[in-house]
């Protein structure tokens, strides 16, 4: 079982920055992808961020030069970092990772979320 923790959310003035981080205690697994996804009230899950395990990555075009993923594979951990913060960034965001396994495919995994609220 991979149980993905968050933490470093929380409440920031627009135009400031929060740094969140994902790890995945005791898994042996070695992850394909990990990234962050966001929900905010009302909308669908959207895509942020992710980085496959060579280090390629996709930002949403929203975030794109205000936000920075990375991630350690040997940690397996991936990190969020985000500037210039604006109100409509405020969302739960959400862990993801995933392992390709070679009997069930692809296994998708999430974290439990951790709000990030940007005031105005």
């Amino acid at each position: 079982q991979v149980h993905l923790v968050e933490s470093g959310g929380g409440l920031v003035q627009g135009g400031g920055s929060l740094r969140l981080n994902c790890a995945a205690p005791g898994t042996m697994f070695s992850f394909r992808s990990m990234g962050w996804h966001r929900q905010a009230p009302g909308k669908q899950r959207e895509l942020v961020a992710t980085i496959t395990s060579g280090g390629s990555t996709i930002y949403a075009d929203s975030v794109k030069g205000r936000f920075t993923i990375s991630r350690d594979n040997l940690q397996n951990t991936v990190n969020l970092q985000m500037n210039s913060l604006k109100p409509e960034d405020t969302a739960v965001y959400y862990c993801h990772a995933d392992v390709l396994h070679k009997v069930a495919g692809i296994l998708d995994y999430w974290g439990q979320g951790t709000q990030v609220t940007v005031s105005s």
